[in-house]
């Protein structure tokens, strides 16, 4: 009898978690006090937490697939929050590893954008997943859109913490709409010319990679090959400019790239640049200097003050929540810039995966 108990409680617990699945009552909203309302009501980032029923017989608790299998019943609700509130942040889930990680974004079905022509350190942990930036923790990394400087770059990223901060290493993160109405208000006529001519990047890439760096990769990295007739080939497809600068350093341009984007979903325009990244790392955008910059399309520079500005506005509108072992952040990259805060206290280990 007892065995026969036990065999419905289970019953009655999978059956509870069917019900949950299809109903899409396998999520619940939880709120922080970081969060930002939105105009449209919605909550930046929206958090969802698990909402399953515990069995205290069986003791029984959520399970990995139980997840993945809410979210593959639920992807059409999650796809529509995320296109209101740009950001998911799952807490609570049994996200325990980076194979979980990797079989989390999996049951998503997003095809994987390949990092051809990135210009970060990562390296691949497991599947799709690599790390997130192999800069030192103790620098931050400045708001940008992922891959901003290519013609092609993710549509959705997913972050996961596998190793949770003693203090800072924060990924804050900010609506780029709000950006872009901030900055039409306060420089118009900049706005005016970044849409016009919008923005051409420049970057300084070396033969080895230099982890110092917060876009450290080198040539052979960025391309995947260490042959410099296959990396002008690879550029060329990818509209990048190569350049020889000596033997083993090349100057690498992007085209003008729109800087100012249509959310076409939301019927408004996105902030989507790296404006801040060139001016974070030289101080100017003097390109002479051989390290890299952001400049308008036209070869304009960015006039320090509305730089200024610029990083004032993203302070004041961005988000940013203490990671918790577990999180898995997902991210609409065409409507959220995010970032990296100083760690303060170690271990931090962030890992990343990248969607079409």
């Amino acid at each position: 009898m007892e065995a026969q108990l036990l065999s419905i409680s289970v019953l009655i617990r999978r059956l509870s978690k069917a019900f949950q699945m299809a109903t899409g009552n396998f999520f619940r909203y939880t709120e922080l006090p970081q969060q930002k309302p939105q105009d449209n009501g919605v909550l930046f980032p929206v958090i969802l937490s698990p909402n399953h029923i515990t069995d205290s017989t069986t003791q029984s608790t959520l399970e990995l697939r139980d997840f993945q299998e809410a979210i593959k019943a639920q992807k059409p609700w999650l796809e529509s929050l995320l296109t209101r509130s740009g950001a998911i942040l799952f807490r609570g889930f049994p996200v325990a590893s980076p194979s979980d990680f990797n079989n989390l974004v999996e049951a998503f079905g997003y095809p994987e954008m390949l990092y051809v022509g990135g210009r970060a350190s990562r390296t691949k942990v497991v599947g799709r997943v690599y790390t997130a930036n192999e800069c030192p923790s103790d620098m931050g990394i400045p708001f940008h859109h992922e891959m901003a400087y290519m013609r092609d770059f993710p549509s959705k990223l997913f972050f996961y913490c596998d190793e949770e901060p003693e203090a800072g290493g924060e990924t804050p993160i900010v609506l780029s709409h709000i950006l872009y109405e901030k900055m039409a208000e306060r420089h118009p006529e900049f706005v005016a010319k970044v849409e016009e001519h919008g923005v051409k990047y420049t970057d300084i890439a070396r033969d080895v990679d230099d982890p110092s760096s917060v876009t450290g990769n080198s040539w052979k990295s960025t391309f995947k090959t260490d042959d410099k007739n296959v990396a002008e080939e690879r550029a060329a497809k990818l509209g990048v400019k190569l350049e020889w600068i000596g033997n083993n350093t090349a100057k690498v341009t992007s085209p003008p790239l729109s800087a100012i984007r249509l959310d076409e979903e939301n019927s408004r325009k996105t902030w989507f640049n790296s404006l801040v990244v060139g001016y974070n790392r030289l101080g100017s955008k003097d390109i002479s200097s051989g390290d890299g910059a952001v400049q308008l399309g036209n070869g304009d520079p960015v006039p320090d003050h509305v730089e200024q500005d610029y990083l004032k506005i993203l302070e004041e509108e961005c988000v940013a929540i203490p990671w918790k072992k577990g999180d898995v952040l997902f991210i609409n990259n065409l409507m959220v810039l995010h970032g990296r805060r100083p760690l303060l206290k170690p271990p931090r280990r962030i890992l990343a995966s990248l969607c079409k």
